[in-house]
């Protein structure tokens, strides 16, 4: 059983998926204790599940989530009773599954976790388990070994019991079939349009049905509360507009990182090395000086040997084998006497011994690439775009604290906000709370600041709402309306372009009728078929009352015709040419994929048919106000 759940993953982690808050291995001994701190947000079969095992699993999905957005999330998401709801259930779903393989006494052996975690990447090191990995990971989680064995026991048996259920889940391949090749269908059609702004000219609507018509649908003619505000934002722009960087700084990075624009000079170099301890005697220090020069005399005489003498006589082990060979380096990567020496030489240049902490060095410089650092002028906006980003980073967090604290404490007017930090207020135009868009922003917590009765009554500033990572707005209402109906002779043009437009649909839709019997009769329309166009079940290009009629045409007879009508009053007959249906191989990829999918989503159903067995058999219990952030 073991060995299915780790070689045959498809069913079981659809399944799993199910659990909304992930085994995350760490941490899962606390499922089954009563941790402190705080009173228990659910019980599940008399097993508490605390305010501390909640608030963790809230935190792990919202990190999730910010990772997988790319940092770019809904705040309201993660204050929403919908979001706190769905990370409990997963929390209820993992303790029943736990719950009940304690009960069923479901053992982990200690070959099965060994092999089980010796699979795991996170432990390790090119492609190999790697104990001391394992056990500094496990230190920087605060766990030790018998803790987190302990805790992946329990998270093994949650699975066995998954794929137990998906092993259970068997589909016939030909309703998949079938479905599949209607799916594929491919009918040929051409059509015949009868819009309604073509019976407009016939149409003409009294006066009293345009007043009978506004005072039998009062709701339609209601406009919703409306207000003016004045708003403030605060965001990166904001700051970036108070950023002055000065020339010297511009300077001084310029000059402290040149690596980012363009390659210092490097040089090539090989030596030979006569080596001699730092505390060597003045008699050995005089020998292997004696050694150095003459081997330079040597060269000097004749340059092409520097290879063959330093494969002879150097006491560099890696790199007299290479002729003394050092390849290309930088300043900063030899010690200062070596480095001196390389920089001041010209190519094919032989140095006097050098002395260094190794010994002697005769050192000939072989190539010279220079340095293609640009210039400042180039690089000037780059810089300062830089720096401009690491004083926002610096600033922001303070300035927007000013920010909040400024719209609170002086709530009358937005003027010292705006003052203090540069901004401009704006207006809007009258928005209502359910369309309502401040500053290209609809954001449902500051539009519900401004509709309550405290900021309509007072006009005082709403409390700074941060509408998007990194933006923050407050405003204050302006003027407020109530509800109200609309009069009459204002809606009256829109009620008569109503009316004539349902009535010309009426027409449109009796003439394309008409028509249909007429054609159908053997009689040939008056107006023009279209081209011919093919047309797919699975990727519908009509609009869908018109796909359901064609694909629901018998294809016996062929042409045949239907006839519908459209969403915007028109009428549209259809004529079918053609029914092209597929024939599937046993294994043709789509088929494959469809038969996989079904067997997916059966499996999803029969699991959360057995999580609900389980709620049945273990009671569970949810305490309300746990999933209202604002009462914890």
């Amino acid at each position: 059983m073991f060995e299915a759940v780790r070689k045959n993953k498809r069913i079981s982690q659809v399944i799993l998926a199910i659990i909304i808050v992930p085994f995350a291995f760490f941490g899962m001994d606390a499922y089954f204790s009563d941790a402190p701190g705080g009173s228990e947000v659910a019980t599940v079969g008399g097993s508490k599940i605390t305010v501390v095992e909640f608030d963790r699993a809230l935190r792990e999905q919202q990190d999730r989530l910010r990772e997988l957005s790319g940092g770019q999330f809904d705040r309201a998401l993660f204050e929403s009773e919908a979001f706190r709801r769905s990370v409990l259930n997963g929390l209820i779903n993992q303790r029943l599954l736990l719950m009940h393989a304690a009960d069923n006494r479901m053992v982990i052996t200690s070959q099965q976790l060994q092999e089980m975690i010796a699979s795991l990447p996170a432990f390790q090191e090119d492609g190999r388990f790697s104990l001391e990995r394992y056990e500094r990971t496990l230190r920087a989680q605060g766990m030790s070994p018998a803790m987190f064995e302990a805790s992946l026991a329990q998270d093994l048996r949650a699975q066995l019991i998954a794929q137990a259920v998906g092993e259970t889940v068997f589909t016939g391949a030909v309703p998949v079939r079938r479905f599949v090749e209607a799916q594929l269908e491919e009918r040929e059609i051409r059509d015949l349009a009868i819009p309604a702004e073509r019976f407009l000219g016939e149409v003409t609507v009294a006066e009293d049905a345009l007043r009978a018509f506004y005072d039998a649908n009062p709701a339609l003619f209601e406009r919703a509360p409306r207000l003016r505000a004045e708003y403030l934002v605060f965001d990166e722009a904001a700051v970036r507009a108070r950023l002055t960087i000065p020339e010297e700084q511009i300077e001084q990075f310029y000059a402290a990182n040149q690596d980012q624009f363009g390659l210092p000079e490097e040089r090539r170099a090989r030596h030979i090395l006569i080596q001699v301890a730092p505390d060597a005697g003045d008699d050995v220090v005089a020998e292997a000086q004696r050694r150095a020069e003459d081997l330079l005399a040597q060269l000097r005489e004749n340059a092409s040997r520097f290879e063959e003498l330093a494969r002879e006589a150097s006491e560099d082990p890696g790199s007299a084998q290479l002729g003394g060979d050092l390849g290309f380096v930088g300043r900063g990567m030899m010690v200062e006497p070596f480095e001196a020496a390389v920089f001041g030489q010209q190519v094919g240049e032989l140095s006097e011994p050098i002395r260094t902490d190794f010994g002697f060095h005769i050192i000939e410089v072989t190539a010279i690439n220079p340095d293609t650092i640009r210039p400042l002028n180039e690089v000037r906006e780059d810089i300062v775009t830089e720096l401009g980003r690491q004083q926002i980073a610096r600033e922001f967090g303070l300035l927007a604290e000013q920010f909040a604290n400024t719209v609170y404490e002086q709530p009358d007017s937005l003027q010292p906000a705006a003052e203090m930090l540069g901004l401009e207020i704006a207006t809007t135009d009258w928005i209502d709370r359910e369309t309502g868009v401040i500053a290209g922003f609809r954001d449902e917590r500051l539009l519900n600041a401004l509709f309550s009765p405290d900021a309509r009554e007072t006009g005082e500033n709403v409390e700074a709402v941060e509408v998007q990572r990194g933006t923050l707005i407050s405003a204050r209402v302006l003027e407020y309306q109530e509800a109200q109906r609309l009069p009459f002779e204002e809606v009256r043009a829109a009620i008569e372009t109503r009316l004539r437009t349902e009535q010309a649909g009426v027409l449109a839709r009796e003439y394309g009728e008409a028509l249909l019997a007429r054609i159908n009769a053997g009689e040939s329309p008056e107006e023009e078929w279209s081209t011919i166009r093919r047309v797919q079940r699975a990727n519908p290009t009509l609009p869908g009352a018109a796909m359901q009629a064609v694909f629901a045409a018998s294809g016996s007879a062929l042409p045949a015709h239907v006839g519908v009508a459209l969403p915007d009053g028109g009428y549209a007959l259809y004529r079918i040419e053609s029914v092209n249906r597929p024939e599937l191989e046993e294994t043709d990829p789509r088929l494959v994929a469809s038969i996989g999918q079904y067997e997916r989503l059966m499996a999803e159903k029969d699991f959360n048919a057995y999580l609900g067995s389980l709620r049945n058999r273990y009671e569970v219990e949810i305490r309300a106000s746990a999933l209202r952030s604002e009462e914890r």
